[in-house]
């Protein structure tokens, strides 16, 4: 995680947890394979040979190349943007959208943020607890804002607890928000839905399939996109009318892309301390 930036326009705050190799907190952790200056004159002076050219890694000042790294990830870790394709081959009869289909447009406006620390991990937001949290803030959504849920998981990154440790949306109060003009929800939370423990156990129990992924599989019905495993919302100076850009990055044919959710504050001074 990381922090604010003071910028020459004003204070950027990163809501954003990046790639780690191997880290806990992913079932299906990155793995990133880095190559020093030197490794990486070896690489370079290989592929100059194999194009005919006579170089060796020595031949480079002071024998170091570039560096880089190979990553092995899929493009749901780390802060990332899941498409309506995710969901679904089709939203309400209409084929879903891949993430290079999803317009920038609904990436960047005002968000708003909803407080749900007070939940109890492994339950289900409901619509009354968001109309509550709304009237809370004196706040009507408008359409094309960005509601971000603050379950404070992101306290557990780096740990097994970041799985299992926070609320999910239920699908009604999904449905809700996309059907108030809001078309892109973000969560400081491992996912979308309640832990997949929750989900399996509520599942063996009722034999409903409605417990399985409910929030993400509203996503066939009404079309929004998620961030999952947002970050520093508590860094926020305001609830409301928080200026953000979150754009991911394309991938063709993609269920998600990584994103970095961006807010920017004119007034370094409006951060609250919490």
């Amino acid at each position: 995680m990381h922090d604010a930036i003071t910028a020459t326009d004003g204070t950027l705050i990163d809501l954003s947890i990046g790639l780690e190799d191997g880290v806990p907190s992913e079932p299906t952790p990155p793995r990133i394979d880095a190559f020093d200056h030197e490794a990486g004159a070896e690489r370079l002076a290989a592929t100059l040979r194999e194009q005919g050219y006579d170089i060796e890694a020595e031949d480079f000042p002071d024998g170091k190349g570039l560096a880089w790294e190979e990553l092995n990830v899929i493009p749901h870790a780390g802060t990332h943007l899941d498409a309506p394709s995710h969901y679904g081959l089709e939203v309400d009869g209409e084929p879903a959208k891949t993430i290079e289909e999803v317009p920038l447009e609904w990436c960047r406006g005002h968000a708003v943020v909803l407080d749900f620390r007070w939940k109890e991990a492994g339950s289900e937001i409901s619509v009354a607890e968001i109309e509550a949290e709304l009237a809370d803030l004196n706040h009507e959504l408008s359409p094309g804002e960005i509601v971000l849920i603050q379950t404070g998981a992101d306290e557990y990154w780096g740990c097994p607890e970041y799985l299992t440790e926070f609320p999910g949306m239920s699908a009604e109060g999904t449905k809700f928000l996309v059907e108030q003009g809001v078309r892109v929800i973000g969560t400081d939370a491992y996912g979308f839905d309640k832990p997949f423990t929750a989900m399996a156990e509520r599942y063996a129990e009722t034999g409903d399939e409605a417990e399985l992924w409910p929030a993400h599989l509203a996503g066939r019905e009404v079309e929004y996109c998620q961030i999952e495993k947002m970050a520093n919302l508590d860094a926020l100076p305001r609830r409301t009318e928080i200026p953000l850009v979150a754009f991911p990055i394309t991938i063709e044919n993609g269920s998600a892309g990584w994103v970095r959710p961006v807010a920017l504050f004119e007034d370094d001074s409006e951060r609250r301390d919490t």
